[in-house]
């Protein structure tokens, strides 16, 4: 557990095992925390490096985003500060979107490429979704903006089973709010995010895996994905939504696990 400072940040990190460098890269929330279910069972396999987005988590706050491009510059510069030429990378969604940047900025860094429910460029039904998501955090607030993405992102079988109360529930998400300011520039990376003019271009070895009841990045994003990138795999989990790693982890894990030990 550290801070790694990348010029204009300092970046929370945590590393776990031994081996090749596996880097699991989170998605819109930005924090290591989403791997909970993965970064173990991953890290007996891979040495594992987590880290907290610029701005959330532990790493500098009050820090903005200013395109998913700049997340993968900060990513690229962890690596140089931690002297890791190459790893393999997992993308959640904006995660993804990052991964899409570095495999077409310096796929050399890259070993294996996982793209996890994430998306080349956006249709009308993602633009209208997330210009709702930010008008809700905009006139309702962080709570009413972190209930709706938890219920849009996470199917409700295994959220009933997560809350207690509705209290304790948002208690930890609403403490880690990074800020109006900081997640208003998040969801504007998430909405200009837009490869898929380039993404063909991508020449790592690449696997889109998403759920079939994905709500926030619909499976045929996947589809796209892998239709579009030469010669990737496509998975697909029957259930599990957006946040599939931690909703559907029996499934998720071996899949992934199975492809990056190929």
């Amino acid at each position: 557990m550290t801070l790694i400072n990348i010029g204009d940040a300092d970046i929370y990190t945590e590393t776990l095992g031994e081996g090749e460098p596996l880097l699991l890269v989170a998605g819109l929330g930005g924090r290591h925390q989403f791997w909970q279910n993965q970064a173990e069972a991953f890290s007996k396999h891979f040495q594992v490096i987590l880290h907290d987005h610029r701005g959330v988590g532990l790493s500098t706050p009050d820090k903005v985003v200013l395109g998913a491009e700049h997340m993968a510059d900060d990513l690229l510069r962890l690596m140089d500060a931690m002297k890791i030429e190459r790893a393999h990378l997992v993308g959640h969604s904006t995660g993804g979107a990052i991964g899409q940047h570095i495999a077409l900025k310096a796929p050399e860094r890259l070993g294996k490429l996982v793209l996890s429910c994430s998306w080349a460029g956006p249709d009308a039904y993602f633009q209208h979704l997330f210009h709702t998501r930010r008008q809700v955090l905009i006139s309702c607030g962080p709570e009413a903006y972190l209930t709706m993405g938890t219920y849009l992102a996470t199917p409700a079988w295994h959220l009933q089973g997560q809350m207690e109360s509705s209290h304790s529930f948002l208690a930890d998400r609403m403490a880690n709010f990074p800020g109006l300011h900081v997640e208003l520039s998040r969801l504007s990376a998430v909405m200009s995010h837009d490869l898929r003019s380039r993404v063909a271009e991508i020449d790592v070895e690449t696997f889109v895996i998403g759920a079939r009841d994905d709500q926030i990045t619909p499976f045929g994003f996947s589809e796209e994905l892998a239709e579009l990138i030469p010669n990737a795999k496509l998975h697909r989990l029957e259930r599990g939504g957006h946040f599939c790693p931690m909703a559907n982890t029996r499934a998720y894990n071996p899949a992934v696990l199975k492809f990056l030990n190929s």
